[in-house]
């Protein structure tokens, strides 16, 4: 390994590619060697992200054909599920650290299933790591793939996982209503993300079949060592970054049990907190950073619990977590270009 690692970004003109180049840019290992956007090959970073304008020496945005990827030791794969796989698995020599959905389900019918279309790469599946990195750190060293969850699932799953291991909760029973900003559905023009289609409203979408479900289950089900399926529904409201997810469960034990749960697991963990007792996570106390805040309420039906966790979902739920996979998979302090403290106001 060299002393600084050359990455290159596919969809640097999105917004997880263009917040992966923001945190990459104070990343003290990290040297930014290529910036692929096809339809976007030629212009400068900056022309397309105005807020890049001080960072003249970012390279010129090109098409994947133009990269030298003998030159690179890591490539983000920040664009949408199909195309990404696709692009990259004609990529040979870096590690692929991809954002996309196409490598997160292990079985390619039920990514068919869900995605509409046959996988392109099925034969890279067995090689992928599923990355939510607090679950995923000894396996990541030796990947070749890894995938990165998505921005729900990895607020679903950090809120849940501990639980279902300790045998807490019931996980056969378990309920999830799930709030995002407008940025998770990514920045491609279209009608409903206009603002007097968004601005003073929510709306369900995605109700009894979100693409995120069976990740979801994936990941509980190898916990629980048996097939899960849980309720999902995800909320669109108006703010540009953020997610809040709210799991209803039933406890298998006591409150006091399933609590200990999660403060045991995530006691030395320096992007997931469980708050204090009775307060309630928040997006605006992680926006900008790669936290995670959890905490879990009694509910005033008996047995019952909610566990509410907060997520930036373009940091921790996309680009922050893909430099976190980055770091342990290349032997770094876990925490490098990442300690960034939440904005607020």
């Amino acid at each position: 390994m060299t002393d600084r690692l050359r990455i290159a970004v596919l969809g640097a003109s999105g917004y997880t590619g263009a917040d992966l180049v923001r945190l990459a840019l104070t990343h003290p290992r990290v040297e930014i060697t290529a910036l692929v956007a096809n339809a976007k090959a030629g212009q400068a970073m900056q022309a397309i992200w105005p807020h890049f304008a001080p960072y003249r020496a970012l390279p010129t945005l090109v098409q994947a054909d133009d990269v030298d990827w003998s030159g690179i030791d890591a490539v983000f794969g920040c664009l949408p599920h199909a195309t990404s796989a696709e692009l990259l698995s004609k990529i040979e020599g870096p590690r692929i650290i991809d954002l996309s959905a196409d490598f997160r389900l292990k079985d390619a019918a039920t990514y068919a299933d869900w995605y509409g279309g046959a996988h392109p790469a099925p034969e890279l599946l067995p090689q992928a790591v599923y990355g939510l990195t607090e679950f995923a750190r000894a396996a990541l060293p030796a990947a070749s793939v890894v995938a990165c969850p998505g921005c729900y699932p990895t607020a679903v799953l950090l809120a849940l996982l501990p639980l279902v291991e300790a045998g807490a909760i019931a996980a056969d029973r378990i309920t999830v209503n799930a709030l995002s900003g407008v940025s998770g559905s990514g920045r491609g023009l279209k009608e409903a993300n206009l603002f007097a289609e968004v601005a003073e409203a929510v709306h369900p979408y995605g109700i009894g079949h979100h693409r995120h479900m069976p990740e979801m289950e994936q990941e509980l089900a190898l916990r629980a060592g048996r097939p899960v399926t849980i309720s999902f529904t995800p909320h669109l409201v108006p703010m540009n970054r953020g997610e809040l997810v709210t799991c209803v469960v039933e406890l298998a034990g006591g409150l006091a049990e399933a609590r200990t749960a999660l403060a045991t697991r995530y006691a030395d963990e320096p992007f997931v907190h469980l708050l204090p007792e009775g307060v309630a996570p928040a997006t605006r106390m992680v926006r900008g950073s790669n936290n995670t805040v959890i905490n879990i309420f009694a509910d005033r039906v008996p047995g019952r619990a909610l566990v509410i966790a907060a997520i930036d979902n373009l940091v921790k739920g996309s680009s922050g977590q893909a430099i976190q996979n980055m770091n342990v998979a290349f032997g770094l302090p876990e925490t490098l270009g990442l300690e960034a403290a939440p904005l607020f106001p």
